[in-house]
């Protein structure tokens, strides 16, 4: 049992599902929330209002709205807030931290215009405070809706130095929550983030009533396009066929919680992308980071059909049976080069 003092930044669902990993892990945590009412909420009801708001809370987690009040002697922090605000709410908190804590993030994309990382972002932000060693990351395949009620779940926990990610390992690991060592931290957010661009493409193909073949298909091909951009930028190849390649391909793009491929199954029954955002409670991270790729692959000249097929559908306004007409009659080509 890990007994550390943990704060989780975002009480989201997927930040208020680990909440109640970390509790049960044994550590002391705490959450902080945007807003005032579901910090309240969740210390005078424990229950979270807006999100898994069916399930109850260990009465020994505690919420703050004060970003300054949550982070008295932290031993570690624990980003879960949206990919697209991360770089924002670290420099907030920033000056709250003395250097020492271990920083967590499981937001998963990939930044506009920087083409950074989530890991990335926080190393940059937090440069004179926190040193590079001290910050990692957890994905893995992770519905918080799962997670939440303790069904069995598997992730990654990976850093820039083993010490830490093995401090992330200890500090989540439960009965329920196994967590796995990798230190290809590149290979573990590319992976992490991709997918979602996928799940968006697999839930455009069953939307779209394309069937099952070409849903294999696009998981197959997408696993070949993210090891292609991951091994561009230094990551090892074999993590794609782990549980932040292959494993979280296949849990969003087949998986009814999967808010992305919630996306893609709204557009190919033909509603327009501004229409289903603004819809939703819950943030797609997929629509953002398909930007980021198709822009970092147009820019690098890599071919990534894919992506770029999605980029064409939810900003360019091409027809997603057009698009898949476009994938499949592309030049022949040798399904491996070796």
């Amino acid at each position: 049992m890990s007994n550390r003092n943990v704060t989780v930044i975002g009480a989201g669902s997927f930040g208020t599902a680990l909440a109640m990993v970390l509790d049960q892990a044994g550590n002391k945590v705490q959450i902080w929330a945007r807003e005032a009412d579901i910090a309240n909420h969740i210390n005078e009801k424990h229950f979270n209002p807006s999100y898994l708001s069916d399930i109850k809370l260990s009465e020994s987690i505690i919420a703050f709205n004060n970003m300054e009040q949550c982070m008295q002697s932290q031993d570690m922090v624990v980003f879960a807030t949206p990919s697209h605000t991360l770089r924002e709410v670290a420099k907030k908190l920033k000056p709250c931290l003395d250097g020492h804590e271990i920083l967590v993030t499981v937001a998963k994309g990939i930044e506009n215009d920087t083409f950074k990382t989530m890991s990335q972002v926080l190393v940059e932000v937090m440069q004179g405070t926190t040193l590079e060693d001290n910050i990692g990351v957890l994905y893995g395949p992770s519905h918080a809706e799962e997670v939440g009620t303790m069904k069995p779940t598997t992730v990654v926990s990976a850093a820039y130095s083993t010490r830490t990610a093995k401090i992330i390992q200890e500090t989540f690991l439960t009965p329920m929550f196994r967590v796995y060592v990798n230190n290809d931290v590149i290979g573990v957010e590319i992976g992490g983030s991709v997918k979602n661009i996928m799940a968006i493409a697999a839930g455009i193909v069953d939307g779209a009533e394309l069937g099952d073949n070409a849903k294999a298909a696009l998981i197959t091909r997408g696993l070949h396009e993210m090891k292609r951009m991951g091994t561009m930028m230094g990551a090892h190849s074999d993590t794609f066929s782990g549980l932040t390649g292959m494993g979280d391909l296949i849990v969003t793009c087949t998986s009814s919680h999967s808010r992305n491929r919630s996306v893609g199954y709204r557009i190919g029954k033909g509603e327009k992308l501004d229409d289903v955002i603004k819809s939703m409670n819950m943030v797609a991270e997929g629509v953002k980071t398909t930007k980021s790729v198709y822009d970092w692959a147009t820019k690098n000249k890599v071919e990534m059909p894919i992506t770029k097929a999605v980029y064409g559908v939810l900003f360019d306004n091409v027809d997603p049976r057009d698009a898949l007409y476009n994938l499949m009659t592309r030049d022949p080509k040798n399904e491996i080069v070796m």
